[in-house]
């Protein structure tokens, strides 16, 4: 191939990149709009077992509550519409069979960034707030703004989306050359390190907090090296001399 047609060739490649991005930026204000059309019912079930109102401390506070309720939903849409942009991006340089087997993961990342969400919200997010609630109890007179309420909230609940992630983005990633069981349990020790770092840093100074939110975390990453494995087993199946035997 010529200079000319490198270059061709490289500017064809970031023209289709360009047009990827874009449809998912669009997805994303798309899905931000129709969710701020629902953010105060949605605010209203958030907040139903505050103790109280929430306080605000600026016309634009409530504002930019909704614009972070309605962001995490439209998060969730874009994912996996984000997914299956980088599946149209990489489909050319893939098999039938792979184009096939990476499709069908898209689904899974709407599904697990739920999960994710869920398990902050419904088991971290209250178990941090108690314990919150607990040291301040008698000292201070407790108040909430809804802003810090919220990032708070967001806090503790949207890493936890994006690490459910762990298993398909391994899955993936392993289907194309990147990762394999191998390395997967070669990093185990540096990933158990961080994994109990990011649980340390974002639970309560409490052994049983620290435990309920490590323990499915290093969970997950033993899943995602069983997938790794069963992904990587059926590469050498279907292509045992192409494929390093871990």
């Amino acid at each position: 191939m010529t200079s000319s047609g490198q270059d061709t060739h490289v500017y064809t490649h970031l023209e289709e990149l360009r047009r990827r991005l874009i449809i998912t930026f669009a997805s994303f204000l798309v899905a931000l709009l129709a969710a701020f059309l629902y953010a105060k019912p949605i605010y209203n079930w958030l907040v139903s077992d505050v103790d109280g109102k929430l306080t605000v401390l600026g016309p634009t506070d409530i504002l930019w509550v909704y614009l972070m309720i309605s962001g995490v939903f439209a998060l969730a849409v874009t994912i996996p519409v984000a997914g299956l942009q980088v599946w149209n991006f990489v489909k050319p340089a893939l098999t039938p069979e792979e184009r096939k087997a990476a499709l069908a993961y898209i689904p899974a990342l709407a599904v697990l960034f739920a999960a994710g969400i869920a398990f902050g919200y419904f088991v971290l997010f209250p178990m941090v707030l108690s314990f919150l609630k607990e040291m301040a109890q008698g000292q201070v007179e407790t108040m909430y703004t809804a802003d810090k309420y919220f990032r708070f909230m967001l806090n503790l609940t949207l890493p936890f989306g994006l690490l459910f992630e762990m298993p398909v983005v391994v899955m993936f990633l392993t289907k194309i050359g990147v990762l394999n069981p191998l390395r997967l349990a070669k990093m185990r020790k540096m990933a158990y390190f961080i994994l109990t770092v990011i649980s340390i840093t974002i639970t309560p100074p409490d052994f049983i907090s620290d435990i309920l939110v490590i323990v499915p975390l290093l969970i997950l990453y033993e899943f995602s090296i069983t997938l790794s494995k069963w992904v990587y087993r059926k590469q050498l199946t279907s292509a045992p001399a192409e494929v390093p035997q871990p």
